[in-house]
């Protein structure tokens, strides 16, 4: 007989429901890099502002792209409980608070912005991370393969 894991409830709706606001915000990035991309003008405008300007943005359209991929596929493993989804969550989030910081030293953006960019990944991390490792209903819940 085979046990089967608890759903998903509790404090373990929070991390899902961050997951899944990221999700739509990446999906939102990455139709507006697209948009982007497909206008006419956009690499000859890049290409004015030098080659610096040119290398940033497409390191940002692939940073974007690499991890709207990761956060679907975590997606998909929190439903499913699987058993890697807490190291893959926390590497997620790290990832998250790399990129912030990425942007709050890159981007052209108001101090104000990139902080507020900072502090939610940076909050999230440091809410998270104790939960998922210290749960028990964490660990009675991603089991499955």
């Amino acid at each position: 007989m085979t046990v089967k894991p608890p759903r998903i409830a509790g404090w373990l709706l929070v991390p899902l429901a961050w997951l899944l606001m990221s999700l739509l915000s990446s999906s939102l990035a990455v139709a507006i890099y697209v948009m982007m991309l497909l206008a006419p003008n956009t690499h000859q405008m890049m290409a004015n502002q030098g080659s610096n300007m040119l290398f940033m943005w497409y390191f940002s359209v692939i940073c974007a792209l690499v991890m709207w991929c990761y956060t679907l596929w975590l997606t998909i493993a929190f439903f499913k409980r699987r058993h890697h989804v807490v190291r893959h969550y926390i590497l997620w989030l790290m990832f998250s608070l790399i990129l912030a910081i990425k942007a709050f030293a890159l981007s052209p953006v108001t101090d104000s912005v990139a902080l507020r960019q900072l502090m939610f990944p940076l909050l999230a991390a440091a809410l998270a991370v104790p939960y998922l490792k210290r749960s028990k209903r964490v660990k009675e819940t991603f089991i499955n393969p």
